[in-house]
């Protein structure tokens, strides 16, 4: 079974050690871990920018086309919520039938998250609603992976929230999804 590590930790300054520890997680339970990582860096570089990310757009879809699942982190980034482009590779998944797992390192719901946020604009819309329900993100990614992979978005079990590159939640989910997919193999 080949997972699509979905997420933002492309963007980390150590993203390829990042990438080769989730990869060594999943190999632990069975899972071939794919991770959209962009190594050939200096030709891209040399690429024009319209060029560019049409190349690495195409290549990240050739590589979910490959894999039966994606794992996604949907630690907030950059926002109160998810990566807008790991939230459109989950909805791909969606799209394709295939199984969604998704796993957030925080553990603060979405709601106080976004009256925080709404608290410090500048100008902020009186009245303006927050859904709340108690989740941790938008109720659309809650649901996407509810329904896509049967479980619920994995958060730290402890109630406490931890650092966006934090691999322990990531193999909580990454465990949870062998064990639904492949009856507890690997280990």
């Amino acid at each position: 079974m080949k997972a699509y590590l979905a997420g933002p930790d492309v963007f980390l300054p150590h993203a390829v050690a990042n990438a080769a520890a989730k990869i060594a997680i999943c190999a632990k339970y069975g899972i071939q871990g794919l991770a959209p990582l962009n190594e050939e860096i200096g030709a891209l570089a040399a690429l024009p920018d319209e060029e560019a990310w049409r190349v690495i757009y195409g290549k990240d879809i050739a590589m979910m086309q490959e894999c039966d699942i994606i794992i996604a982190n949907l630690t907030p980034f950059r926002s109160t919520s998810a990566d807008a482009g790991t939230l459109i590779e989950v909805g791909w998944f969606l799209g394709q039938s295939k199984p969604v797992f998704g796993y957030s390192n925080s553990a603060e719901p979405f709601a106080t998250r976004s009256h925080f946020y709404l608290s410090a604009i500048a100008d902020p819309i009186p009245g303006l609603a927050v859904e709340g329900f108690g989740l941790p993100d938008n109720l659309m990614i809650a649901g996407a992976v509810a329904y896509g992979g049967g479980l619920a978005l994995t958060l730290p079990a402890d109630g406490v929230s931890r650092a966006f590159d934090a691999l322990d939640v990531f193999e909580t989910c990454t465990e949870a999804a062998a064990a639904k997919l492949l009856g507890g193999k690997g280990r």
